[in-house]
């Protein structure tokens, strides 16, 4: 009993009813220009001319609905006074070969069906109501008691005085309560299917929630190679200045310049990554392509690696998103040797050719070091056990369509090789 009642106490009821009434008012201006029909052919019958002018004011609605801010306006009122959560509409995603380049015809007439029934609904629910409250707020009063009683549509109200008029009213003011619910939950039961995504806008909604996974991935790679070089190179370069401050204050000084200037690359990618993160609007991305990698080399250097680089081809030509891989994939491989090898000298190999980019990082191995093959699992001694090093690069590798492999080389030495094809500028 309580549960039958309860939605005729929530504001969220009449709030909706308020949205159908709002639907039936703004119809009004059409109307005007559906009765031209019927003012040019006066010869016709009454109800031929009233069939007349509610099929063209239906099409003059069903026009309304077409336009793309209608969708929009109706979208926003539904959220606010239905309480429907409907996601705002999305532009279509780019056609593709099993994609239709637009939305079918279904989904055009979703809007103009829902402003149809919106309107139909708005009307029948404001009359009924209406004529509901009217009736429970007179009948107690005396004017339409048992002496005139009532009639609407050959339907007859005459309550005898006393308490049967006053329950008859309390009917009434009941019946046009419900209308509101049935009018309402009506509209929240069709608002999901005829203003919530279509088929075009769902594929554009898992696009674009696709496209900002990718994103932060992204990121999370990005901050992961350069925050996690940047602490490994800073840590030992601090540890080879305070060894040399007093014997050799020039290295040291060097030592402590590699610092700031790693510390201030990692932290423009920082406040890179930590705007997007935000969905504030982020400057333009920090970029480190292959032209950085002397740069990338010295800093190593100045952390007292042994570092002794070959670099071939037309690097130079290397541009775009595949430099920038480049220059991250080597970095981490760098970075993980200076961490995790043995302290001797570290390969660096960087070949461009017409048809790809060649990649490799070879260090010595800690003594005891565990082994591997391919691309299953690096040991010890170039990689850690676990983390996201080695496998964030298989993933990036992937995503350029190369190929890697990283294990031992010998038995003292780790390899990381990495294959990216690659199409040189002119």
């Amino acid at each position: 009993m309580i549960k039958g009642i309860r939605p005729l106490l929530r504001g969220s009821t009449y709030s909706g009813m308020l949205f159908a009434c709002c639907g039936a008012m703004a119809s009004l201006p059409l109307l005007p220009f559906a009765m031209l029909p019927t003012l040019a052919w006066p010869s016709a019958p009454y109800g031929t001319q009233m069939v007349v002018t509610l099929l063209v004011w239906a099409a003059l609605i069903g026009m309304v609905g077409l336009a793309r801010t209608t969708r929009r306006a109706l979208i926003a009122f539904a959220r606010r006074l239905l309480r429907v959560p409907l996601p705002d509409p999305v532009a279509a995603p780019a056609p593709a070969a099993s994609a239709p380049a637009s939305p079918s015809g279904a989904d055009r007439l979703r809007t103009p069906l829902w402003l149809l029934l919106h309107v139909a609904l708005g009307w029948t629910g404001a009359l009924t109501s209406g004529v509901l409250v009217i009736a429970g707020l007179t009948l107690p009063v005396g004017r339409f008691r048992a002496e005139a009683g009532l009639s609407l549509f050959g339907w007859s109200v005459r309550p005898e005085p006393g308490w049967q008029s006053w329950a008859t009213a309390l009917g009434c003011l009941l019946l046009a309560a419900a209308v509101c619910v049935l009018v309402t939950s009506a509209l929240r039961w069709l608002a999901p299917r005829l203003l919530g995504p279509s088929s075009a806008e769902r594929l554009a909604l898992a696009a674009e929630r696709e496209l900002r996974l990718a994103e932060r991935n992204r990121l999370a790679h990005e901050l992961h190679d350069s925050i996690g070089h940047t602490l490994t190179a800073t840590t030992i370069q601090a540890a080879v200045a305070g060894e040399v401050f007093s014997a050799d204050p020039t290295a040291a000084r060097a030592a402590l310049r590699s610092i700031e200037e790693s510390a201030r690359a990692a932290l423009e990618d920082l406040d890179y990554v930590l705007g997007v993160l935000r969905e504030e609007k982020a400057q333009t991305a920090p970029t480190r392509t292959l032209a950085d990698l002397p740069e990338l080399l010295d800093r190593l250097r100045h952390a007292g690696a042994v570092v002794e680089p070959e670099l071939s081809g037309g690097l130079a030509q290397v541009q775009g998103t595949l430099s920038r891989a480049a220059y991250r994939i080597l970095q981490e491989g760098l970075t993980n040797a200076l961490r995790h090898g043995a302290g001797g000298p570290i390969e660096v190999r960087v070949a461009a050719a017409a048809d790809g980019l060649e990649l490799s990082v070879v260090n010595r191995t800690r003594t005891g070091t565990g082994t591997g093959t391919g691309s299953s699992g690096p040991g010890p001694g170039a990689f850690p056990t676990s983390g996201h090093g080695l496998p964030g690069l298989a993933e990036r590798v992937r995503l350029l369509h190369g190929e890697i492999e990283a294990g031992p080389d010998g038995p003292q030495h780790w390899r990381l090789a990495v294959r990216l094809p690659v199409r040189l500028s002119a």
